[in-house]
């Protein structure tokens, strides 16, 4: 079942009340639950009413002919840069790291991201109707991660979690960006330092919060510690960027010593600790894979290992970390993941419900469930067929995009003229 919502932080701007929507009589694949065939799947106010395949369509509700092709959810990229590191831009456009404070828990992805951007569009082509967006890898803790539809005319109206996790960094990234202002951290062990100090930071702020709340006692806040307390709090996933297994392990190290929950990002070293990360429950959100071995941390990097991490029981989900892969490239990685071992059913998941779950957004997406956003994808054949394309993406009940065949292109609807009626 889908884990419960947070709600301890104010709701965001919602998309104005989502559509009304009907896909009829095509190959349903809910991911959670069996395929259906000749199925129907019906939006109302953009959340999914029924699925099935005796589901009445009330009148006047568009419908959408599917025969002969597979209906999904849209795909969930759970680690992107997308909007925040916009392409072609160049430094007008990169707003992912924070260089300044290698303790950026109070930083946002939110208050980065452009969402006319052309990686929307790319995503909708590439069937991805979910993305959260990080902050980058260059701080030991980069701040909070944003969950949005891919879709939209303002950043505040796209969010449907914030914040989603926080980022956080080991490895090369930090220790080089620091070492080279001649300030810690400059090693690995002065990388942990830092994150273990903020938590140590963090655990005697909500202490003396405690004190000064029983004794009705005014309190100075502090942006930093307020958001490391509900990572200790069990409320908010630490997003750990690691390569390496030496990484992954002080990565473990450092969650069992302050009790939060571990989620491995990159992992690109992962099938190493495969049983260990199965044992402790531990997710990895594992990619990019389309890249070259371009530092000493990637050597590893092998379109195998996906496949290994699953074998071994460890709950997967693929990332194109955007733009380092164009991020309508997700779904090809998980196909060429398949022909290296991966198990298909799986790469299914690991681009739905898995990133959904380990999140924390399955109440909202990754599979076909009433309650769940109306967020699917209509695909001409197999999505994990290389031929196959996404022909229809819906978000929230509305058709944002559409393949034209006698174009040879995607036309995305604009967002600023629809929702702006």
């Amino acid at each position: 079942m889908p884990s419960t919502p947070d709600t301890s932080a104010p709701a965001p701007r919602r998309l104005p009340r989502g559509g009304d929507l009907a896909v009829v009589g095509g190959r349903v694949v809910p991911v959670v639950g069996d395929v259906i065939e000749q199925g129907t799947v019906l939006v109302l106010g953009g959340t999914i009413a029924a699925v099935g395949t005796d589901v009445e369509v009330p009148e006047g509700v568009p419908v959408v002919q599917a025969e002969g092709r597979w209906v999904l959810p849209g795909f969930v990229e759970s680690h992107a840069h997308v909007g925040g590191h916009e392409e072609g831009v160049g430094w007008a456009g990169q707003d992912t790291n924070e260089l300044t404070d290698p303790v950026g828990a109070r930083f946002r992805a939110l208050d980065g991201i452009n969402p006319a951007d052309e990686g929307f569009r790319d995503a909708l082509a590439g069937g991805i109707t979910a993305v959260v967006v990080k902050p980058g890898s260059g701080n030991p803790i980069g701040g909070q991660t944003v969950a949005l539809k891919s879709w939209g005319r303002m950043v505040d109206e796209m969010v449907f979690a914030q914040p989603c996790s926080v980022k956080s960094a080991l490895g090369e990234n930090p220790k080089r960006v620091y070492g080279e202002k001649k300030q810690t951290p400059s090693t690995r062990l002065g990388v942990a330092s830092v994150i273990r100090d903020a938590f140590r930071d963090a655990q005697d702020y909500a202490a003396r919060r405690a004190v000064a709340a029983a004794e009705g006692k005014p309190f100075d806040r502090d942006s930093n510690s307020e958001i490391l307390v509900r990572v200790l709090e069990g409320e908010l996933p630490w997003c750990q960027h690691c390569h390496r297994a030496d990484d992954i392990a002080t990565a473990l190290r450092l969650a069992e010593e302050f009790g939060y929950r571990l989620v491995v990002n990159h992992g690109t070293e992962g099938h190493l600790l495969a049983d260990v990360l199965a044992e402790r429950g531990i997710g990895v959100i594992i990619g990019p894979l389309f890249t070259s071995r371009s530092k000493v941390e990637v050597n590893l990097r092998d379109l195998r290992n996906p496949g290994l991490l699953a074998r071994a029981g460890v709950t997967i989900a693929i990332t194109t970390d955007h733009p380092v892969v164009p991020i309508n490239f997700l779904v090809y990685q998980a196909i060429l993941a398949v022909k290296e071992g991966l198990d298909r059913d799986t790469a299914l998941r690991a681009l739905t419900v898995n990133p959904a779950r380990l999140l924390g957004l399955d109440a909202r997406v990754g599979s076909l469930q009433v309650g769940l956003d109306g967020d699917l994808v209509i695909w001409d054949g197999d999505p994990l067929d290389i031929m196959s394309r996404a022909q229809t993406v819906v978000v929230e009940g509305r058709r944002v995009y559409d393949y034209d065949e006698s174009l040879g292109r995607g036309v995305t609807v604009n967002p600023y003229e629809a929702l702006a009626r």
